[in-house]
């Protein structure tokens, strides 16, 4: 059982949807949701919703049984893969339930070098740890873990691979940005070096896929100087266009790709000349990242924590002058921030150039790192997982 939910439109979704795929007609595993399924949330064409069929009537079983616990404990008589954060903590999820398994295997993704002692007492309890990356790894075992395993997010092959291109405006240069906006995420750097490429480029235009639906963690940008504060709507919601005029971009200069679901944003990405990830930090290897470059994008990624499990020999642009990032204080979410990396912004307007003026180099470049992508598919990811998990009956 996964004890997170399915979903087209968010990082965890994504990674369930897409384990609930690869073992849709594997006799030795039945996922099933401990979580709502809403298929309003769930974009995918009609062949591989039947696969799913079994995923969600299974899921609206379970469900239903729980519909009639609340404010408790349980324990299910089966393996479960519980989300976790630096914490480790099984935190309350369906009508305030905690739920743990026999085994509760924890999956996380987390986003500090720092681990309290709680956590990692509770940490220890787990008889398994999958790691989201190598760093996440590296952290646990600087802790006295030995519990734990990486096993990388995938991407799916039949979306994200090369193809043929959109036709495009021979006069834009399509620059990606994607990633819920926060601090993190380092838009305001990918920001402030798009408009200084854009200064002497007219032609470039920022595709910007921020949405986030938490303001409070959109506003952890503000505490950087690098760009104007974050622009909300009278409704309270992320105004990117506006942020990007308040950041001295004309109207014809930005697109706001808004919230799109996994399945259309190949199409998307198929219209892009480079895509730039200058983040301060990644629990995980960054899946927009991931299918950028499993789409033959030429992708600019920083050095630094998850993002070091996708670099590879030229196949990708790298951002290697990184520094310690100061803002302990708007990452109070995340914890402090030893590990994490800045992105020197006359760098990425470096390695912007290098693309624009050669572009039969970037194609290069981004097909390498379609290579390299290739060979972490979904069902590698879930393979690796149904090992571990068999494993610890052994």
């Amino acid at each position: 059982m996964n004890n997170w939910e399915a979903s087209s439109f968010f990082g965890w979704g994504v990674y369930g949807l897409n384990l609930a795929l690869a073992w849709s007609n594997d006799p030795d595993v039945e996922l099933v949701c401990t979580h709502p399924l809403r298929r309003k949330n769930v974009a995918l064409d009609p062949i591989r919703l039947h696969k799913l069929g079994r995923f969600f009537q299974q899921s609206g079983r379970l469900q239903a049984e729980l519909n009639g616990m609340k404010d408790g404990s349980i324990t299910l008589d089966a393996p479960v893969l519980s989300a976790m954060g630096a914490d480790f903590r099984l935190a309350p999820t369906v009508n305030n339930l905690v739920m743990a398994g026999r085994p509760t295997i924890a999956v996380t993704f987390f986003e500090t070098a720092q681990l309290q002692p709680a956590a990692i007492d509770a940490a220890g309890r787990y008889p398994l740890i999958i790691a989201g990356s190598t760093w996440n790894e590296q952290v646990l075992r600087a802790h006295g873990l030995n519990n734990v395993r990486t096993i990388l997010q995938g991407v799916d092959p039949l979306l994200f691979h090369p193809a043929a291109t959109a036709p495009q405006d021979s006069d834009r240069f399509v620059v990606f940005s994607g990633g819920k906006l926060e601090l993190r995420k380092g838009q305001d750097i990918a920001l402030a070096a798009f408009r200084q490429f854009a200064s002497r480029h007219p032609d470039a235009v920022l595709v910007g896929a921020w949405h986030c639906p938490w303001p409070q963690l959109a506003r952890s940008v503000d505490q950087t100087t690098l760009a104007a504060p974050i622009v909300f709507n009278d409704k309270g919601a992320l105004d990117a266009t506006a942020w990007a005029a308040a950041n001295g971009l004309r109207p014809e200069q930005f697109i706001d790709a808004g919230h799109v679901a996994n399945a259309l944003v190949p199409q998307l990405l198929r219209q892009v000349d480079v895509a730039l990830f200058p983040n301060r930090c990644e629990g995980g290897t960054n899946l927009v990242a991931m299918e950028c470059m499993a789409s033959g994008v030429p992708t600019i990624l920083s050095a630094n924590t998850g993002h070091l499990d996708l670099i590879g020999d030229d196949n990708c642009y790298v951002l290697n002058r990184q520094t310690g990032v100061g803002f302990a204080k708007g990452a109070a979410a995340f914890g402090e921030t030893p590990g994490w990396g800045e992105s020197d912004i006359d760098e990425a307007v470096e390695l912007l150039e290098l693309a624009y003026q050669d572009r039969e180099a970037a194609r290069r470049r981004g097909a390498a790192g379609a290579a390299t992508l290739a060979k972490l598919p979904w069902s590698r990811t879930a393979a690796e997982m149904k090992a571990a998990i068999l494993g610890l009956d052994s």
